[in-house]
């Protein structure tokens, strides 16, 4: 499970389809942080969802699930989940010039509950301490969803990206690291099992297979990014090797986008 925001969504989506129950979401969630803040964005979304603003209060994922509940029940039939992974320069997904997508951007994470095309809620997880994370929910418009590429399409696109993955990792290796002690193997399973203590709702295997593959490149863009050449310590270089990784980082993001995406549909009766 690749964050807070994607283990939320995807339970959500699976409890809102009658597959997993709220007991499901909340151990979920709580698997990543015991101690859940909830806060509102803003005064007029306090006030609409009798939320804390502009302290958190630990009020827990039951709070959120609330919150969730009663969105998607204004919603109707097309109500969406939906999962956003923003980047420097990939904001796919967001409503523009919002507080939402300002904070989404910041934090790499955050969902969207609504119809699209209407007015709904945006949720972003922001990691506080150990063990704690806070909710932040604002409201905000729902966009409209860009069709993306299919599951067949991103599970051939995944075995690709695992290859260029590993060919980085290994010229990285070759010429020489600042690092060359670390045992890149290792620590790729050790991110690999961090990820995996993180469980999924039932869906389709292929899914489970593309979110796993997705989790692989992540892993191992971790360790290139750790082990960076002795003499890349230059902008230059530097700037070179993020050349390099950046569309491998695209590619993971559009891989579980498509397939979180496509399991909350699914469950949500959509597909």
């Amino acid at each position: 499970m690749p964050s807070s925001a994607a283990s939320l969504a995807l339970w959500t989506g699976s409890w809102l389809g009658g597959v997993a129950s709220p007991d499901d979401v909340i151990d979920a969630v709580c698997a990543r942080a015991p101690m859940n803040l909830v806060v509102a964005g803003d005064v007029a979304t306090a006030e609409r969802f009798s939320l804390p603003w502009p302290t958190p209060r630990d009020l827990g994922v039951t709070e959120l699930l609330r919150v969730v509940r009663e969105v998607a029940t204004s919603a109707g039939p097309n109500a969406v989940v939906r999962l956003v992974l923003p980047a420097p320069g990939d904001v796919r997904g967001l409503p523009v010039r919002s507080e939402f997508s300002t904070a989404a951007v910041l934090s790499g994470d955050g969902m969207l509950v609504g119809a699209p095309g209407d007015t709904g809620i945006g949720i972003v997880p922001t990691v506080e301490g150990p063990d704690v994370l806070r909710w932040s929910v604002f409201t905000t418009a729902v966009p409209h969803l860009v069709p993306d590429a299919s599951l067949r399409e991103i599970e051939y696109s995944m075995r690709e990206t695992v290859r260029e993955a590993a060919l980085t990792l290994t010229r990285q290796q070759t010429v020489g690291t600042a690092a060359a002690s670390v045992d890149a193997r290792a620590v790729i399973d050790a991110h690999i099992e961090e990820a995996n203590r993180h469980a999924y709702p039932p869906m389709d295997e292929r899914i489970t297979r593309i979110l796993d593959t997705a989790d692989r490149v992540a892993a191992i863009l971790a360790v290139a990014e750790k082990n960076s050449p002795a003499q890349g310590t230059t902008g230059s270089v530097a700037l070179a090797r993020e050349e390099v990784l950046r569309p491998l980082h695209a590619a993971v993001r559009s891989a579980r986008l498509v397939a979180i995406g496509t399991a909350i549909d699914e469950a949500l009766g959509r597909r």
